[in-house]
């Protein structure tokens, strides 16, 4: 290590600081004391190395793990007997070129300007935009190429040149025991390439923040938590390497009238209890905007679930619908007028117990269980 002033310290960030965090300040940082933007000053050049070292430490969670516990001891290569901490981050590049070549990775070769990072974005729609889709416009500030380079990098006219640490590998190996291990060139931080005259616009990254609008096209059926992907349209690459994907997370508003599972809708409805009694029908108006005649046989109790086939939400992607599933409450009158009264208290002189054995069979059982 170049530096032993806690990393931390380096990047201005807290110890429980996030990915996000520890990026951006990073990125805040190396702006500020890029060797391209302090020519001749040796101080920037120096925190400028160090900064970048202490950011490729802690951006990678095995040598971050490593160094919140022993510091920068674990990064240190002690004598074979004194029983120090091994160099964490040397064994994690040697996994990397042992198995690299097996999981798609290219061992050995040049690993080139690094892909821009994926970005994610959080959409709320209503139940109604689920269930018929729909295509809405966003607006979001975003690395994108820089216009005066075209994403080289480069002042017009230069070209960026094969890094003479590297020999454009991107990679420079070290002797450590009986290891040799393979880091990033700390000169071109893994490009292969050095611009000896950065673009004056976006200071020879070949990329700037944007405000970009983009449509993002939502299928019929989406449920929260759906994913839409648009390839591309992520943060721009280093120097023209390729861009990453914007990942649209979906969230559905509450509805005040259903609650949703999978493709099925659920909607509580209460009816009267003559309804109840004597059978009737309830019309409900579904996100679709169809009105659905649901029948209410005679005799319905309260809990019951009635079910229409095919009134729920669409499949995604796919062919059909689920069902809209009513679940009855049945209410009681609390507002009666004297008829009303008068025809309830003849009803009462008439029962018998059979028209709700539930509650007549309730009341003989307690009589029997007490004697």
């Amino acid at each position: 290590m170049t530096t032993d002033i806690d990393f931390y310290e380096l990047l201005e960030c807290e110890r429980t600081a996030d990915d996000g965090t520890l990026k951006s300040a990073y990125r805040r940082l190396a702006m500020r004391y890029h060797p391209d933007k302090n020519p001749g000053c040796g101080d920037s050049e120096e925190r400028f190395k160090a900064i970048s070292e202490a950011y490729d430490c802690l951006k990678d969670p095995q040598k971050r793990a490593a160094y919140d516990r022993y510091g920068h001891a674990a990064f240190k290569q002690q004598g074979s007997g004194g029983g120090g901490a091994q160099d964490f981050s040397g064994f994690s590049d040697i996994f990397e070129n042992i198995f690299g070549e097996f999981m798609g990775g290219q061992r050995g070769g040049s690993r080139g300007p690094q892909r821009g990072a994926d970005l994610r974005y959080d959409m709320e729609i209503t139940l109604e935009e689920a269930f018929h889709g729909k295509a809405s416009d966003i607006t979001i500030d975003v690395s994108g190429v820089c216009d005066v380079c075209d994403g080289s990098g480069a002042t017009k006219g230069t070209a960026a040149k094969t890094c003479q640490m590297c020999k454009g590998h991107g990679k420079v190996r070290a002797q450590q025991g009986f290891f040799v291990v393979e880091r990033t060139c700390p000169t071109c931080h893994g490009a292969g390439q050095t611009i000896a005259d950065p673009c004056g616009n976006c200071h020879g990254e070949g990329r700037v923040e944007k405000t970009k609008t983009r449509t993002v096209n939502i299928p019929p059926g989406v449920d929260e938590g759906t994913r839409v992907r648009l390839t591309g349209e992520g943060e721009a690459g280093l120097r023209g390497a390729p861009a990453g994907d914007l990942y649209i997370f979906l969230h559905v508003a509450r509805h005040p009238l259903f609650e949703r599972e999978g493709t099925t809708l659920f909607a509580r409805t209460p009816i009267s209890f003559t309804t109840a009694a004597l059978g009737g029908e309830v019309h409900i108006a579904g996100p679709d905007g169809v009105d659905h005649q649901i029948k209410i046989p005679a005799g319905t109790q309260s809990g019951r679930e009635l079910r229409q086939r095919g009134a729920g939400m669409p499949v995604l992607q796919g062919r059909g619908r689920g069902d809209l599933v009513i679940q009855i409450e049945v209410e009681t009158p609390t507002h009666l007028s004297a008829r009303q009264r008068e025809l309830l208290e003849e009803f009462r002189a008439t029962e018998t117990g059979k028209e709700c054995p539930q509650t007549s069979g309730f009341f003989a059982k307690m009589k029997s269980a007490w004697g």
